[in-house]
């Protein structure tokens, strides 16, 4: 009894102080060419769908009108192409050099088959340990909301909104 609580008691201490010393001697990637921790995309995810699933609101008050899809692919083109790349292009150099890599929205299913909220949860409050600025600091809630609902229907936008997410991205 007296070894298992030793034991206990040494694993207690054992474990937060080399978890400690790999932080403090450098040993944690940090750098976003470098492999990630252990268990870091596990419970990042974990982490985000659980805030999501409790955060993000069910119904946008924005309807998703071609004048808002238009306006949403404006603001698409302009603050979130850079990273996340334009229909029918590859990633951007900037996309290139994130880690973890920015998803790029128009190849495969992209987001429309996320609800509008959940998007809007992540353009308004971006996400922590990814690169995704929170653009509700920066955006009007109706631009956040725009953007979101016309990646929510991105595989049926009218023609000038997919002109603009076809565009390259403006230089800033």
């Amino acid at each position: 009894m007296r070894s298992f609580l030793f034991g206990l008691i040494l694993g207690l201490i054992l474990i937060p102080l080399l978890a400690f010393l790999y932080f403090q001697f450098g040993y944690a990637p940090v750098a976003t060419a470098a492999s990630p921790f252990p268990f870091e995309k596990r419970f990042a995810k974990l982490a985000l769908n659980a805030r999501i699933q409790r955060e993000a609101p069910k119904e946008s008050p924005v309807p998703a009108s071609p004048e808002n899809l238009i306006a949403g692919a404006k603001v698409y083109r302009d603050y979130c192409a850079v990273c996340h790349g334009s229909r029918g292009a590859g990633p951007t150099p900037v996309a290139r050099g994130m880690y973890p890599p920015p998803p790029q929205l128009f190849k495969g299913k992209g987001v429309t088959d996320d609800p509008a909220g959940e998007t809007w949860w992540k353009v308004q409050n971006g996400i922590r340990l990814t690169g995704m600025p929170a653009f509700g600091l920066s955006l009007s809630s109706t631009e956040v909301w725009q953007v979101s609902q016309m990646l929510a229907n991105a595989d049926k936008l009218p023609p000038e909104a997919t002109a603009l997410v076809s565009a390259e991205p403006p230089a800033k």
